[in-house]
């Protein structure tokens, strides 16, 4: 995966690392950047959450490169590592991706999609992924997680609110979030807020 660590930065990359490092968007916490996060948007850091809950979704990287564009150099919000291989440019965009950036990306032989702002806000997905991510820097220690993972191989399931009193070491619902985030636990996302009744299960791939 290509870094950040060019001897030459080209330009348009080199503006986009200098605004995207002075923005800063909550939560700050990220599980599947595999370097520094660097948001220019926020609709970009939005994007980036939704990509951290994505169970396909091996890892992710901000501001890889630059392309030639119909509209000069274009830098897209990220590089995304699928399950099977795929790698996918991704840019948050309003509404619609721009054709002259789409063609730019095939003529660089990219695949490359913009995603639109009404797609990465649909549902619970978002809110309940920014609210796990504030745990993202957090660690569930491993008798917590044996404990948890044991129960659910005897019930097959339970609620956030039959965990409570699985979690001693860290507070329930940082334990929660550390190990759906870390795909130890499932959970559905778009159904609802996380809350009380939510179901857990133990992740299956």
């Amino acid at each position: 995966m290509m870094g950040h660590s060019h001897i030459e930065t080209p330009a348009a990359l080199a503006a986009a690392y200098e605004h995207a490092s002075s923005q800063l968007y909550y939560p700050r916490g990220t599980v599947r950047c595999s370097v520094d996060p660097m948001f220019r948007t926020r609709g970009a850091r939005d994007l980036g959450c939704i990509l951290d809950v994505d169970p396909n979704v091996v890892a992710w990287l901000c501001l890889p490169l630059e392309f030639a564009t119909d509209l000069g150099q274009h830098v897209p919000d990220f590089l995304v590592d699928y399950e099977g291989g795929v790698r996918v440019y991704l840019d948050a965009v309003d509404e619609v991706e721009r054709p002259e950036i789409k063609e730019g990306a095939a003529l660089a032989g990219l695949r490359y999609r913009g995603v639109p702002r009404a797609e990465v806000r649909a549902g619970h997905r978002l809110a309940n992924a920014r609210d796990m991510l504030r745990y993202a820097c957090t660690r569930t220690p491993l008798n917590d997680r044996i404990r948890m993972l044991s129960f659910l191989d005897e019930a097959g399931s339970m609620t956030i609110a039959d965990s409570l009193g699985v979690f001693r070491e860290v507070p329930p619902l940082t334990g929660v979030s550390w190990m759906i985030l870390h795909r130890l636990l499932s959970v559905d996302l778009d159904d609802a807020p996380l809350g009380p009744e939510t179901v857990l299960r133990r992740f299956q791939r």
